[in-house]
């Protein structure tokens, strides 16, 4: 039997055959680019880890200049103590709500640097970054910053080594108390605690690091104080 292609049953059919055939296509488009993806997410990851501690490197060579710099990972809850997960692949926004922190530990020409994760919001959307500190775990040794959707040539200048290069040699703690390092208007200051300039014309986005820095940190405090104890 041959259908009538001027049928309204033909065009239905011949519609629904070309719906799925594309549904078809796209989801073994999609299962067989995962892996890539996967890859790639990761690597992002793995620079923006190096990039906390000053260390620029191409996608790939992301994987082996990590696995060359970053000595130990693993995940500590509010109390300093190492718990049990995956410090690279956890979700940083999971991890925070569940009182764990990832930790990464390097060795930069012979001398440790920790590395903590972060995560906040800002204008537009999330905020997340790297912070890594000296082995006296206090002073910044250095810091990186992303965003999901922040303005171009304001807040999203938080992305850039101009912004992140202002935090190292800063200091988290002052004496026993954590007072993390303060973000604030360009020209203004604050007492009692270190402080950068933020993003001039972005002060939304400015005060979302700012936030996000002393709230994240925050739960790595015991931690950082554990050598002391």
């Amino acid at each position: 039997m041959i259908m009538n292609r001027d049928s309204n049953i033909y065009t239905v059919v011949y519609a629904s055959v070309m719906v799925v055939l594309v549904a078809v296509i796209l989801a073994y488009t999609s299962e067989a680019l995962r892996g890539y993806q996967k890859k790639n997410e990761d690597n992002d990851k793995r620079q923006q880890i190096l990039r906390s501690i000053n260390v620029k490197a191409a996608a790939n060579e992301a994987e082996a200049r990590y696995n060359e710099l970053i000595k130990e990972a693993f995940l500590v809850n509010d109390k300093g103590e190492k718990v049990d997960g995956n410090a690279f692949s956890i979700d940083i926004v999971k991890a925070f709500d569940q009182h764990t922190y990832p930790v990464f530990i390097a060795d930069v020409e012979g001398k440790t640097k920790y590395i903590m994760a972060m995560q906040g919001a800002g204008l537009w959307g999330p905020l997340w970054g790297y912070i890594a500190v000296d082995d006296d775990r206090n002073t910044i040794f250095g810091a990186d910053f992303s965003h999901a959707g922040e303005t171009p040539g304001l807040g999203a200048e938080i992305a850039g080594a101009a912004f992140s290069s202002r935090f190292p040699g800063k200091r988290l703690f002052y004496g026993n108390t954590f007072k993390s390092v303060a973000v604030v208007k360009p020209g203004k200051s604050v007492a009692n605690q270190d402080y950068v300039d933020g993003i001039s014309g972005s002060t939304i986005t400015s005060k979302g690091v700012d936030k996000m820095i002393f709230d994240s940190l925050s739960g790595y405090v015991q931690f950082l104080t554990s050598q002391n104890q």
